[in-house]
């Protein structure tokens, strides 16, 4: 399979070739051919799947080929919900844009940094936008651009578009679009909510998906460690020291959490930083790329903020808090073991979660034997779970509170809608 044979032109195939993308992955051999042909598409992908070339690759060959763009107008927004994510996109756009007479016109636009630089890269519109929500909102406030006329619409990473944050810029972004446009939803996991978006957006899509990181890369060492939650830490910098590990990529809940652990290793001489969405752009480049070159050891982050981070080599993946679903935890773990390689995916346990990580491994279909390290035994006891435990806090099957905030949010609408025609 070639990416001539998929139906990508000549100029196209040569780009993937000179970007060192030589047989396509099954999403692009899944999702090039419909995308060519105008269809909707609905595609489950994992980081890593190559599922930003499946996309891009199909929008670019449409894009030479069809007419010149309008005046202030954007021809096709991608939608993403981080900067790094918006960046990365970009950066295979330009990778995989051949050489023509007509070069597009890319335009990469995200919060954190100045408006002003990218409303005047915007002066006579751009062949494709790459946004996140609220960036893209100010610039259609300040009349920066116009989407009327947009022919595709590409939401990448939809589950975490459909995060509380971005509900309501999600809704104004979509009610600024013609009716009539191809819609591509991409998403790493599959929650009934993305379900509904999916049902609303797209016309006749075909389903494509890719396997996920843990089925597709066996070399991922899946370990659990039992150990007190107040020890969690100084367990940390333990096995980082003694492990001599570089390049860990830390999971935690709560922007605070990455402050403090990283705080606390690097006070005992642990090179390690906090990733956030509360970071300047400036500070989260310069975080990322000390910790791609190896200026650091250890970067704490949630899991919002690590969509869009693809570092080669990265040997460990933390779990210091555990997720609050399975389809997060296999994509937390599947950032290891990449292009071959090995790595190991690590998962604190104490008394008080043990429960959840039953359930995750239950849903994931595993059993992953509880290691103890010495000097730090757990002496917390598992507590009985109540009769009406439920599902243990895995999303999707009990409502969380930001499901709850979303269910009162949609009632008090159709409350106002029912008031205003009455």
């Amino acid at each position: 399979m070639t990416f001539a044979s998929l139906g990508l032109s000549p100029a196209l195939a040569q780009a993937c070739a000179e970007a060192g993308f030589h047989v396509p992955s099954p999403i692009q051999v899944e999702a090039i051919p419909p995308l060519l042909r105008g269809q909707d598409l609905l595609g489950l992908a994992p980081t890593g799947s190559g599922k930003t070339a499946a996309y891009v690759l199909p929008l670019l060959q449409r894009l030479l080929a069809g007419r010149q763009r309008a005046f202030r107008r954007v021809r096709v927004l991608v939608l993403v919900p981080t900067r790094e994510l918006a960046a990365q996109v970009g950066d295979v756009i330009l990778r995989l844009d051949p050489p023509s007479d007509r070069r597009l016109k890319i335009a990469v636009v995200h919060g954190g940094v100045s408006v002003n630089p990218q409303m005047l890269h915007l002066r006579g519109g751009a062949d494709i936008v790459v946004a996140t929500p609220g960036r893209l909102l100010d610039l259609l406030d300040r009349n920066a651009l116009r989407l009327d006329a947009l022919e595709v619409l590409v939401l990448d990473e939809a589950d975490r578009l459909l995060d509380l944050g971005f509900a309501a810029e999600r809704e104004r972004v979509l009610a600024a679009l013609p009716a009539r446009r191809q819609n591509l939803l991409f998403s790493a996991t599959f929650p009934e909510d993305v379900q509904a978006l999916a049902d609303a957006l797209l016309h006749e899509a075909v389903r494509v998906e890719a396997a996920s990181q843990v089925e597709a890369v066996p070399e991922i060492e899946q370990r659990t460690i039992a150990v007190d939650a107040p020890r969690r830490t100084e367990l940390l910098r333990h096995l980082v020291e003694q492990g001599s590990w570089r390049r860990v990529l830390v999971f935690v809940a709560t922007r605070y959490a990455t402050e403090h652990v990283a705080h606390k290793l690097a006070s005992r001489g642990v090179q390690a930083a906090p990733l956030h969405g509360e970071m300047s752009q400036s500070q989260r480049t310069r975080v990322l790329q000390d910790f791609r070159e190896g200026a650091l050891d250890v970067l704490v982050t949630t899991d919002l903020a690590a969509r869009g981070i693809d570092v080669p080599g990265l040997d460990v993946v933390v779990n210091y808090d555990l997720p609050r679903s399975t389809d997060d935890y296999v994509h937390r773990i599947g950032r290891t073991a990449r292009a071959g390689a090995r790595g190991v995916a690590l998962s604190f346990v104490s008394a008080g979660t043990e429960a959840h990580m039953r359930l995750i491994e239950k849903r994931q279909d595993v059993r992953l034997a509880r290691e103890q390290v010495a000097g730090f035994e757990p002496v917390e006891v598992e507590l009985p779970a109540p009769a009406d435990a439920g599902t243990g806090g895995i999303k999707g099957r009990r409502p969380s509170k930001k499901d709850k905030l979303r269910a009162a949010a949609a009632k008090a609408r159709d409350e106002g809608s029912q008031g205003s025609g009455a």
